[in-house]
């Protein structure tokens, strides 16, 4: 598992994640989200709506990992959408990506 996931992980056990669209969504639309992270292996319609409410409403998202990857971070079988709710998680996963991508 990458650095990027296992702080993911991180936020989940401090409970500032949301999995799943329809919590994505809704942590958005009421200003909870600091970063939307959407797995590549989406559908063209989630992701879509997803990216749709993130530009209205001014969150960030990056496309990150695979559905199955998410899904094991947070704790199910499988979540194409993942919700960070906290500026200082969001802020180290973005630096570890950063990281890899380097």
């Amino acid at each position: 598992m990458d650095k990027a996931l296992g702080m993911l992980g991180l936020a989940k056990r401090a409970g500032k994640i949301a999995a799943g669209e329809f919590l994505c969504e809704k942590a958005v639309k009421s200003g909870q989200s600091r970063l939307i992270i959407i797995a590549n292996d989406i559908s063209d319609n989630g992701r879509k709506a997803i990216c749709d409410a993130c530009r209205y409403y001014g969150v960030p998202y990056i496309e990150y990992g695979v559905a199955e990857e998410l899904g094991k971070v947070t704790g199910t079988d499988r979540r194409c959408v993942v919700s960070v709710n906290d500026e200082n998680f969001k802020n180290a996963i973005l630096s570890k990506i950063e990281r890899i991508d380097e």
